[in-house]
C-alpha cells in the first residue's frame, strides 16, 4: 500500500534538500514516503544529471580569494557553472564563499584534498553532485591555490570573475595594504604574466624573439639587424607584460616597482596568483 505524500511533507524535504517542488513529490512517491530513501533518490538524480552533463562546458561561475587575519596566507577558489543566471544566483555564490572559507582554514594539499573536505558533516564533492541535480547544471570546482608570505592581499572583481592574490615581502600596514590594493587592482586589469624579467619562463622569451624577429623581417629590415630589433622589442614586452616594470595605472610616471619602493624601502612583490573565470 502506497503512502499518502502531503504538501507538508514535500515541503520538509525541499527545506532539507532545497530541491524543486516537483522533484521532491516524485522522490517521496517512490521512496513511499521514506525521507532517508527520498533524499537518496535526489542525491542520486544528482549524479545521473553529472554524468549527463559532463561533457558539457562550465564557463561561468565565481572565484574568491581571502586572506588569513595575520594576512600571511592567502586562498583562491574557482568554482565553475554552465550560465551566467546560476553564477549570480545567491546560494551558488554562497556556496562558493563556504568552500573558499573551508579552504583558508584546513589549507589542504591540493584540489582532490579539497573536495573531500566535509561541510555540514558531508563532502564538498557530494554537495557539488546535490547542487547538479537541484540546478541542472554541471558545476565543478576547477582551482584552488595556496600561498604563505609575510604580507598577502586579496582582490575579488565586482562581477567575481576575477580574483587575485598579491604576495609581498613585508607584513601589512595601512600603507603596505594599500599599495598592495593597487598592484591586485593592475594585475586584475592588465593581467601580467610574471613578476619581473627573471620569472618569464625560456620559451616565452625565445617565442617573443622569434615574433620580433619575423615582424622586423616582414618590414624589409636586414638580416643583419633582425636580433638586435627582436631585443628592443622584447624589452619593450617586459615593460608591457612584466609586473614590476608595467607603468603604475594611478600613476604612470613610476613603474609599479618603484612606487612600492617609495612606499617602504625595499618592498616588492614576491608572487601573485590571478584566476579568471572562462
Amino acid at each position: 500500500m502506497s503512502a499518502t505524500i502531503t504538501a507538508q511533507d514535500v515541503n520538509k524535504l525541499r527545506q532539507m534538500t532545497g530541491v524543486g517542488i516537483m522533484d521532491c513529490k516524485k522522490a517521496l512517491i517512490e521512496a513511499n514516503g521514506d525521507f532517508e530513501a527520498a533524499v537518496d533518490i535526489l542525491r542520486k538524480k544528482g549524479q545521473k544529471v553529472s554524468a549527463s552533463r559532463a561533457g558539457r562546458d562550465a564557463a561561468e561561475g565565481v572565484a574568491i580569494a581571502l586572506t588569513s587575519a595575520d594576512s600571511t596566507t592567502g586562498i583562491i577558489v574557482e568554482l565553475n557553472c554552465e550560465t551566467d543566471f546560476v553564477a549570480k544566483n545567491d546560494e551558488y555564490v554562497g556556496f562558493a564563499q563556504k568552500v573558499a572559507e573551508l579552504a583558508l582554514n584546513n589549507q589542504p594539499a591540493n584540489l582532490e584534498a579539497l573536495k573531500a573536505l566535509s561541510i555540514d558533516g558531508r563532502s564538498v564533492a557530494d554537495h557539488i553532485t546535490d547542487m547538479i541535480g537541484k540546478i541542472g547544471e554541471k558545476i565543478e570546482l576547477s582551482k584552488y591555490e595556496l600561498v604563505k608570505s609575510e604580507g598577502i592581499v586579496s582582490y575579488i572583481h565586482s562581477n567575481k570573475k576575477i580574483a587575485v592574490l598579491v604576495a609581498v615581502n613585508k607584513p601589512l600596514n595601512l600603507a603596505i595594504e594599500a599599495a598592495g590594493k593597487d598592484v591586485a587592482m593592475q594585475i586584475a586589469a592588465l593581467s601580467p604574466v610574471a613578476v619581473d624579467k627573471d620569472d618569464v619562463d625560456a620559451d616565452t622569451v625565445r617565442r617573443e624573439i622569434e615574433i620580433g624577429k619575423e615582424q622586423a623581417r616582414a618590414e624589409g629590415k636586414p638580416e643583419e639587424m633582425l636580433e638586435k630589433i627582436a631585443l628592443g622589442k622584447l624589452n619593450k614586452f617586459y615593460k608591457d607584460s612584466t609586473l614590476l616594470n608595467q607603468d603604475f595605472v594611478k600613476d604612470s610616471s613610476v613603474t609599479v616597482g618603484k612606487m612600492l619602493n617609495n612606499v617602504e624601502n625595499g618592498l616588492t612583490v614576491k608572487s601573485f596568483i590571478r584566476t579568471q573565470v572562462g
